[in-house]
């Protein structure tokens, strides 16, 4: 057993500051010389690179819908092996998960999986003692879960926090720990997806400086870390058997900068254990693939804010459509697949050229595709077996127009209740993998030994006279 302090940072509903809170106190924690692993529940890029950023080492995703739920607790406590704490950053509200009656994925599920108290981040800006009701609901609706304290945040002043500190604690009997007060500096910008990743420029250090130091002077740091100390002992974790491709190390090439980063450390790491040795390279930024690269991970992101500049970086659009006709297994995400597509038509219907991999065009629209998926493989391909059915989930504004009715599939979504009919996904073209489904490959570990075996069949083919792609000066971070 291991006896790792933790905690949960949930709500009543999204928006309420979730990241806002999580981050500052991993900040505040890590100045006092505390070794911080933050997690992020749910399938969320975006938030995790704010707790990356305050805690110095990746943020990992607990995510029990598209994880079998027993590997959950595995999964924390394998990553907390050298930290002295946990905090997990919950996703929207603390009961919302798979369904309506179904709260599989949810804060409260990762709570009760992991037995971690769970501190609620109360929005209390416009309340007083309704925030007592508020509280006892959230206690009393699934008692299995532990509601070990609240924070309020975005309150109008120390007398406001006060008001409802009394309210809390006197009718609920759950204690209050402190509150930040409501001010801009703390706020984070949004768009579309969400907020703002940290990849892109922005007053990051700044905006963590300022929140740490509310959340210092506010919330009482030793109350938070004695409610974390009453967490009890987790399972050591089960290992992660794989079986790594013999020889030398082939290159991966991962696709990583502004437009492209949305993948999970745990999918690159799991293709390091498989073999692989991973190199990254900007479709922004870079003229070419990176040198012996033998397969290509293609990640989603936001290349629609970014597009006039990836359709100018024709050298790298040529060694993408080289890398496609040469054979090299691509593997490519929502993102990724509008990369790929012939023209990306962004949110303000301006069109602009892309790699011409995939037929048709991907289209800006302003409905959002949201939800886990269900989803089956059509045919055998490099990284699946024909029947073969999986966990997935969707998340984009965008559609792919204009692709032949004969071009094969590469999933079939199964009916769910938001969608009673089977619906037809991505696409195979050749070695190229594409598709608005994203994946978790701690749920799938053998994909990472099939990307890595495929990577390997590359280098033989090369070797022994087949095209491939060839580049020795190209730069690429290699890790």
């Amino acid at each position: 057993m291991i006896h790792l302090p933790r905690l949960l940072f949930a709500a009543p509903m999204s928006g309420s500051g979730k990241t806002t809170i999580t981050a500052g106190l991993i900040a505040a924690l890590r100045q006092r010389g505390l070794r911080v692993a933050p997690f992020k529940c749910g399938p969320d890029y975006i938030d995790p690179g704010y707790h990356t950023l305050a805690a110095g080492r990746p943020c990992h995703n607990l995510d029990s819908w598209l994880v079998p739920p027993d590997q959950i607790a595995s999964v924390v406590a394998r990553r907390s092996a050298d930290a002295d704490l946990a905090l997990i950053e919950g996703v929207m509200g603390l009961f919302d998960g798979y369904a309506g009656d179904d709260d599989t994925g949810s804060s409260a599920h990762i709570a009760r999986l992991t037995a971690t108290p769970v501190i609620i981040v109360l929005d209390a800006r416009a309340m007083a003692r309704t925030a007592a009701a508020l509280i006892g609901g959230l206690r009393d609706f699934d008692r299995r879960v532990q509601i070990g304290g609240v924070i309020l945040n975005r309150v109008g002043s120390p007398r406001h926090a006060a008001l409802i500190r009394a309210a809390v604690e006197q009718t609920v009997g759950v204690p209050v720990i402190g509150y930040v007060l409501r001010h801009e500096a703390l706020s984070l910008p949004e768009r579309h997806l969400g907020l703002v990743p940290v990849a892109e420029p922005g007053r990051w250090q700044e905006w963590l400086h300022e929140v740490s130091a509310q959340v210092a002077e506010t919330v009482d740091l030793d109350r938070l870390l004695a409610i974390a100390h009453t967490a009890p002992p987790l399972p050591m974790p089960a290992p992660i058997t794989l079986s790594p491709v013999s020889g030398a190390r082939p290159v991966i090439a991962i696709a990583r900068d502004e437009a492209f980063n949305f993948i999970y450390p745990d999918n690159l790491d799991l293709l390091r254990a498989a073999g692989a040795e991973l190199a990254f390279f900007s479709p922004l930024h870079d003229s070419a693939l990176p040198a012996g690269a033998a397969a290509l991970y293609l990640c989603g992101g936001f290349p629609e804010l970014f597009a006039a500049q990836l359709s100018a970086n024709q050298d790298m659009l040529a060694a993408i459509r080289a890398a496609a006709a040469a054979g090299m297994p691509i593997y490519a995400e929502c993102g990724g697949l509008m990369y790929l597509t012939e023209t990306l038509i962004d949110q303000h219907g301006q069109a602009f050229a892309m790699a011409g991999v995939l037929p048709g065009r991907s289209r800006m629209t302003p409905r959002l595709t949201l939800g886990y998926r269900t989803i089956t493989a059509q045919t055998a391909t490099w990284l699946w077996h024909a029947g073969e059915t999986l966990r997935g989930h969707e998340f984009h504004y965008s559609v792919w127009e204009g692709q032949p009715s004969a071009l094969p599939p590469l999933y079939t979504c199964l009916p769910d209740a938001a969608r009673p009919q089977p619906v037809s996904e991505g696409a195979v073209i050749g070695q190229t993998l594409a598709s608005y489904i994203h994946l978790h490959f701690l749920a799938c570990p053998h994909a990472a030994e099939r990307f890595v075996a495929a990577a390997r069949a590359f280098v033989n083919a090369e070797a022994q006279g087949g095209k491939g792609v060839k580049d020795s000066n190209a730069k690429a971070r290699r890790i």
